[in-house]
Formats: C-alpha cells, structure tokens, sequence
C-alpha cells in the first residue's frame, strides 16, 4: 500500500472524510458536494499525525530539497506546518489568505528572511483559491514561492490550471480519486455511489 493508499483508509478510518452521495453536503462556496473532508482530526490520532508528518517530510525532500523556510496557511495548515518544520528543523512562519483587519495588519505571522525560499504547507485544496492567496501574500513581502504541499486535493481542473498559471507546483499525499476507489475497495461505498462520486469529480459545478 503507498502513501495515497494508506492516507486513504486513514481518513476514512477516522471518519476525517464522509461520503454522502443520498445526502450531499453544502461547501461554503454553496457546492453540493458528496464529501466532506476535515483533516484536523488527524491531529487527534499520534500515529497518523506521525505517518502524515513523515509523508509531507519526504514530499519537501523530494521536490524541494532547497527550501528556507516552511509557512503553514491559516488556519488548518498551520499544524502540520510546524510538525514538518520541525522534522527538518527549518524555520516556520504561517501566512494568512489577506491580512488582519487590526493590530499590524500582518498577513504573515513570524519572521521570514527577504528573498527566503518558501514551501507552503497547507491541509486541503479544493478551489486553491486560499493557498494562492496565501501565496501571493508571501511573494508580497519579498518570499520566493517554490511550491505547496498538502495533505489531500480534490484534483479539480480549475484548481490544477489556477497553480499552474501561477506557477506554483504542488504534491499531496492523496487525492480525491484514491480515495473513491479505497472506499469502493473497503465497502464504504457502492458501484452507484462510486459512479456518482466520480461525476461529480468530473463537473463539482453541475454535479446536482
């Protein structure tokens, strides 16, 4: 079993991910979607947390072996992005989507180097509107973006096209298709809900 595989069955294990074809769930961007996917639970679980931690190290090793500094993006990211910088005992700072509204106005927390090489470390990317936000906000106060990693991507195609016009390339441990097919495996889901799931990868926009 890989890491996609295995991230997979822990999500599911730990009830992180819900599946929900029959009584879809609403996303804030109003998207009725038939998962939902809420990594922070995997904090609660030492041996998961552990297996994420080292899956996100070895991304960083593997794709960014030049990086200065890990940024966790606000707010779920910020964990796993201590836990990484702190395997590979590099510094950490965790940057905002936009600034705060008060106070200095920061939209990066902690202190980043001019011209640092930066990987940001984020949970989920589904739009990726928020990581290239944060993003941008890092280019802003003088940071390189070498790239992103996560722990899971829904793989939607206006989400790939957004990085990659930005060029900001970026690697998760899983992604939403292993996941379909690791719940179909395990009996989680059926044929027709696997199909329906699969449509909706296909089209979120127009899926209901």
């Amino acid at each position: 079993m890989d890491n996609a595989q295995q991230l997979a069955h822990y999500l599911l294990q730990i009830k992180a991910v819900k599946l929900n074809v029959k009584e879809p769930f609403t996303w804030t961007s109003g998207i009725k979607s038939p998962i939902y996917c809420d990594n922070r639970v995997v904090l609660s679980y030492p041996h998961i947390r552990t297996f994420v931690q080292q899956a996100l190290v070895d991304l960083v090793q593997l794709h960014f072996p030049t990086t200065d500094i890990l940024a966790g993006i606000a707010t779920a990211g910020i964990a796993h992005g201590v836990l990484v910088a702190d395997n590979l005992q590099k510094p950490y700072c965790y940057v905002r989507p936009e600034p705060k509204k008060h106070g200095m106005q920061n939209q990066i927390e902690g202190y980043m180097a001019p011209n640092s090489q930066v990987v940001l470390v984020e949970d989920l990317i589904s739009t990726g509107k928020s990581s290239l936000q944060a993003a941008q906000g890092v280019q802003k106060e003088g940071g390189i973006v070498q790239g992103l990693v996560a722990l899971f991507t829904y793989g939607f195609q206006n989400a790939n096209q957004a990085f990659a016009e930005q060029n900001i390339p970026f690697y998760t441990i899983s992604n939403f298709k292993t996941l379909a097919d690791v719940a179909l495996q395990t009996n989680y889901i059926d044929a027709e809900d696997y199909e329906q799931i699969n449509k909706f990868m296909l089209a979120p926009n127009n899926w209901m």
